[in-house]
């Protein structure tokens, strides 16, 4: 894989996921405002937790999408990982699939702000499922123990799946904080 490509496969990650981790914890709101129990893992016929090979097939075979093959599908250093990105056509701009261990763990969906609105989007989930759990200028946020789903400005909806998700931010914490127990031993040698 040459160097572009990485540092392209690289950014599209964080674009992914920073904005999940380094979010300050928005206004919360009342538990009885939300009926997230019900949260959807789908969108048409892509859901998290599909495998690669079903992620394909779908996306072939769906015409809001406009997915070339295997060209579009990267492999990320990190363990066992792959993104799939594609362009959408229509009301999808562009589409991206983080996958962990051969199974889609995020599915995010960048709208065409063109012809859908983030006022309509926003109200179809507030008819659906309730009030967000959170909700700020940036975002609204719908959460389970097992799925997020937010809806992010400009108009981004994204799938989460929070146990994969969870278990890689606390991985990374592992990989963290031995980095920085490393250092503090090489910095005491002195």
């Amino acid at each position: 894989m040459d160097f572009k490509r990485f540092i392209l496969i690289f950014i599209t990650f964080f674009y992914l996921i920073v904005p999940f981790v380094t979010a300050q914890e928005p206004a919360a709101v009342s538990a009885d405002e939300t009926d997230t129990n019900q949260l959807p893992r789908q969108f048409r016929e892509l859901s998290l937790g599909m495998s690669l090979d079903d992620l394909k097939t779908n996306l072939l075979s769906d015409n809001l999408f406009l997915f070339r093959g295997d060209r579009d599908v990267s492999f990320l250093p990190a363990r066992e990982q792959s993104l799939v990105e594609t362009s959408g056509s229509s009301f999808i701009r562009r589409a991206f699939f983080q996958l962990r261990d051969g199974q889609v763990f995020i599915m995010a969906f960048t709208m065409n702000t063109a012809i859908i609105d983030h006022y309509s989007i926003f109200m179809r989930f507030v008819q659906r499922y309730g009030q967000p759990s959170y909700l700020d200028p940036r975002a609204a946020v719908w959460e389970t123990d097992e799925t997020r789903i937010s809806i992010e400005r400009p108009l981004t909806v994204k799938y989460i799946d929070r146990v994969v998700f969870d278990d890689i931010v606390n991985e990374s914490g592992l990989i963290e904080s031995s980095q920085v127990r490393l250092r503090e031993d090489f910095l005491d040698e002195f």
